[in-house]
C-alpha cells in the first residue's frame, strides 16, 4: 500500500515525545482548551462538539468552541482570541490544511500546545495529530463499488482540494482503481474535487456526467455522504436511483436511510465517540504535563509517524469501517447506538423493516 502522506506504524512509547510546552496544571478543574472547527454544517461536527462538551462537563473543565464557517482567515483570527483567552491546549481541525501555521506559531509563542484533529496541518510545527485513517476510507470506497461494478463507466467526486484527507482519499482511488482503468475495464468519465466537500458543486459535477454519457454509468466513488446525496438526486433524476452503487463517508443519518432504502451502497463509518475520546484524553494529559504515549487507551487506535512536510507528527488514528445494508443493523444501530432503528427506518413500511 503506498501512501502520498507517509505513515509509518510505530511502538507508541517510542514515538511519542515528552510534552514540554507551556505551563502545566494539577488542578484539572483549572483546566481551559480552545477547540476550533472549520464549520458545523455536518451532522458529525455537531456531534463531537456535544462530546467535547460533556467530556469538559463530566471531568470539571472548560471548553471553549469556535467555527470558523470554512473561513481560514476567520479561523486565525477566532484561534487568536482563544489563545488570548489563556486556553492550555488548541485542538485545531483546519479550514486549509496549508495556511494555518500563523495559528500554530501564534499558539507556540504563547506556550500552548496544538493537536491537530481530524483534517491534517501541513508545513506547520504540529504537536500532535489525531484523526481517521482517510487513506483507508477511500481504500474502502473504491473497493465497494469495484466489487459491484467491475466494468463500465465510473465517476469520481471528491472532497476539498485543499484538504489533505481529501487527497489521500483521492489517492487510494487511483491504486485501487488504477489497474483497472489501465486495462480499459474502468473509464473514469468525471474526476473531480467538490470545494467546501460543497453537494451542490457534487450535484453540478454528477449532473454534467451524466449529461456527457447519456446516463451509461456504472459506478459512483463520492468521497463522503453530503455530496453522496447530492448524486443519488442527481441518478434519481435520471431513473438510476438504486441501480448505481454509490458511496460516501461519515454515516450521515440520510445516508443510513438511503443505505436501507437502496440508493447509497456504503457509508465508510468512523467511530466519531472513538476519536473524540482520543482526543479528550490526549487534551487533558497534555495541559496537565502527563505522557501522551500512554494518555490514550490502546483500543482506541495506534500511534503512528504522520509526515506533514515539516515534520513527523506524533499522530494517534483511529480505524474506519465501512457500513452496507448487510451489517448496518448490527454495527451502526445495535453496537455502537450511533444512529436508532427508528430513525434509520423511517422512510420503508414497517413490513420492511428487519426484526
Amino acid at each position: 500500500m503506498k501512501y502520498t502522506i507517509a505513515l509509518l506504524a510505530v511502538i507508541a512509547f517510542i514515538a511519542v515525545g515528552p510534552i514540554n510546552a507551556g505551563e502545566k496544571k494539577t488542578d484539572i478543574t483549572k483546566v481551559k482548551i480552545g477547540i476550533s472547527v472549520g464549520h458545523l454544517q455536518e451532522e458529525r461536527w455537531q456531534r463531537e462538539i456535544d462530546m467535547f462538551r460533556a467530556y469538559a462537563e463530566e471531568q470539571g473543565f472548560k471548553v471553549l468552541v469556535q467555527s470558523a464557517e470554512q473561513n481560514i482567515n476567520n479561523q486565525i483570527k477566532q484561534c487568536e482570541n482563544l489563545i488570548n483567552q489563556n486556553i492550555d491546549v488548541l485542538i485545531l481541525q483546519p479550514v486549509d490544511s496549508y495556511s494555518i501555521s500563523q495559528i500554530v506559531d501564534n499558539a507556540h509563542e504563547e506556550g500552548v500546545p496544538v493537536i491537530g484533529y481530524d483534517i491534517p496541518s501541513m508545513k506547520c510545527d504540529i504537536d500532535y495529530f489525531i484523526t481517521f485513517d482517510s487513506y483507508r476510507v477511500g481504500e474502502l470506497q473504491a473497493r465497494d463499488v469495484i466489487a459491484r461494478q467491475p466494468k463500465g463507466n465510473y465517476m469520481l467526486i471528491k472532497g476539498a482540494p485543499d484538504n489533505n484527507n481529501a487527497r489521500l482519499i483521492s489517492k487510494a482511488y487511483q491504486d485501487v482503481l488504477g489497474e483497472s482503468i489501465a486495462r480499459g475495464d474502468i473509464t473514469v468519465v468525471m474526476d473531480q474535487f467538490c470545494n467546501g466537500w460543497d453537494p451542490s458543486v457534487a450535484l453540478r459535477h454528477s449532473e454534467n456526467a451524466l449529461s456527457v454519457v447519456q446516463n451509461d454509468i456504472q459506478g459512483c466513488v463520492v468521497s463522503n455522504d453530503g455530496m453522496a446525496g447530492a448524486v443519488v438526486q442527481a441518478l434519481d433524476a435520471q431513473g438510476l436511483a438504486g441501480k448505481v452503487p454509490v458511496t460516501g463517508q461519515d454515516a450521515d443519518l440520510s445516508a443510513c436511510q438511503r443505505i436501507v432504502e437502496g440508493t447509497q451502497t456504503m457509508t465508510a463509518y468512523k467511530p466519531l465517540a472513538k476519536v473524540n475520546q482520543a482526543a479528550c484524553q490526549l487534551m487533558v494529559a497534555v495541559a496537565m504535563g502527563k505522557d501522551a504515549a500512554t494518555a490514550i487507551d490502546p483500543e482506541l487506535g495506534t500511534w503512528q509517524k504522520y509526515d506533514n512536510e515539516f515534520k513527523m507528527v506524533d499522530a494517534f488514528l483511529v480505524d474506519v469501517v465501512p457500513i452496507t445494508k448487510e451489517n448496518i443493523d448490527e454495527i451502526i444501530i445495535k453496537r455502537d447506538n450511533f444512529h436508532s432503528k427508528e430513525d434509520v427506518y423511517r422512510n420503508l413500511p414497517r413490513g420492511q423493516w428487519p426484526d
